[in-house]
């Protein structure tokens, strides 16, 4: 019975050894890497993304909704590409509705090199997320503030150029439509813009929601 019981019992304080306590550096958080948390891993600090780094399994699972995430941020970035470069690349077909003005033609450039730059740095952060392995991004975290701000801005930036991208897309139609001769065309951009706000309007309220209840947990915990 003691020698049936002697792997489990040695497995146990094997995992136990490698738990490690939350290091000094992941302790002081400013609001800039509260907020870069947040935004990354969908909390205000570091503590529970420490915790996946104690084990294989967890830390697998962070990796592969970061990775899906990348996946989807180069697919987005792929898709505002081609269309930002259609509309850059060929005129309008109507004359009611011209994106050719600097305005949007600007706007419309400025979205094709964010999305660019979207795809470039989703696709170097994907290929480092799957090259990485749980020690190595300890040690990493441990180093405290550069190598924690730029862990974060390898998560961050992808979706911050994706976003930007898109709204430099959106306002190039929305400049485009409200400049046109067209009563129907202002119309139709009016409502475009009245929905954008909302859903903005919305997806910030919740973001703001959230960090605060996250920040209230943290607080809990502590």
């Amino acid at each position: 019975m003691t020698q049936s019981r002697r792997p489990f019992q040695l497995y146990d304080d094997r995992a136990s050894a490698e738990e490690q306590p939350l290091p000094d550096a992941l302790h002081r958080a400013s609001f800039l890497k509260r907020v870069l948390c947040f935004l990354a891993l969908g909390r205000p600090d570091l503590g529970d993304h420490w915790k996946s780094l104690q084990s294989d399994q967890a830390f697998e699972t962070v990796r592969s909704r970061l990775c899906s995430i990348l996946a989807s941020t180069i697919t987005t970035a792929s898709v505002l590409l081609a269309i930002s470069g259609v509309f850059v690349s060929t005129g309008s077909p109507v004359s009611y509705f011209d994106y050719t003005s600097p305005v949007p033609y600007c706007l419309l450039f400025i979205s094709l090199m964010f999305a660019m730059i979207a795809m470039l740095t989703s696709g170097s952060s994907m290929i480092r997320w799957l090259h990485t392995d749980r020690y190595w991004t300890q040690e990493q975290l441990k180093q405290g503030d550069y190598f924690i701000l730029s862990y974060l801005l390898s998560i961050v930036t992808p979706i911050v150029f994706i976003v930007c991208s898109l709204n430099c897309f959106i306002f190039a139609m929305l400049i485009a439509g409200f400049s046109s001769q067209s009563m129907i065309c202002r119309a139709v951009t009016a409502l475009w813009l009245v929905a954008y706000a909302v859903n903005v309007g919305t997806i910030m309220m919740e973001a703001m929601w959230k960090y605060a209840t996250s920040l209230n947990h943290a607080g809990d915990r502590q």
